[in-house]
């Protein structure tokens, strides 16, 4: 007796799974003479185990709460394929999410880490132009001549950009005195063309004979 309790316990701790068939009838005895009580369960179902028999079923209790015998040979220890293979796509989705994310987080480390050492290459570039620039100043402060040179040419070629820009403004008014009187033109053509038509147009309309047969 105590050895039938402890092998209760241990089936009441275990699941199963209806194997690969298409439906499964749950009955209230041990045997296909009995009735049945919950019919069509679907492959797959995970049903709890109550008591394992030797007669070839099984009492399981079903997802809807209805306990009774189901034939042994339809119960599987693991999940159908089905199930297995819905479970490791799931996984592998889950899987490939966690790898782009991974991917993601790697490309804007490296991202980061290019823009670092961009403004570090820069910024050791400017300070070499900017201690250039002050051995440049040194330099013409020490010459008062080249100093002198220097202010001449830069009067010189703000007097030039002056010249260029006078230029440039002539030209622009020029070019858009042009363009007004092109407009002009082209209004008075239009004006001109809707004359003529309006002149023409009648002319090309038949005449309507006088009927001497009235």
């Amino acid at each position: 007796m105590l050895f039938a309790v402890s092998s209760i316990a241990v089936a009441q701790a275990k699941t199963v799974w209806v194997d690969d068939q298409l439906y499964l009838p749950v009955r209230s005895g041990a045997g296909s003479q009995f009735r049945i009580i919950e019919n069509a369960v679907p492959s797959g179902t995970p049903l709890e185990v109550i008591e394992a028999s030797d007669s070839g079923y099984t009492l399981v209790r079903t997802p809807k709460g209805t306990e009774g015998w189901v034939s042994s040979q339809y119960l599987s220890e693991t999940p159908i394929a089905a199930d297995r293979l819905r479970t490791a796509n799931r996984q592998l989705e889950e899987t490939r999410a966690e790898l782009a994310q991974a991917k993601e987080q790697l490309s804007n480390v490296v991202t980061e880490r290019n823009a670092l050492e961009s403004s570090e290459a820069s910024l050791s570039d400017r300070s070499q132009e900017l201690q250039e620039e002050l051995q440049r100043i040194k330099s013409i402060a020490a010459d008062s001549i080249n100093l002198e040179r220097r202010n001449r040419e830069l009067r010189e070629e703000n007097q030039k950009i002056r010249n260029d820009l006078e230029v440039l403004t002539a030209e622009n008014e020029r070019l858009e005195a042009s363009k007004e009187y092109d407009f002009m033109l082209l209004g008075a053509g239009l004006v001109l063309g809707g004359v003529l038509l309006a002149l023409i147009i009648p002319m090309l309309k038949p005449t309507r004979k006088t009927d001497n047969w009235a």
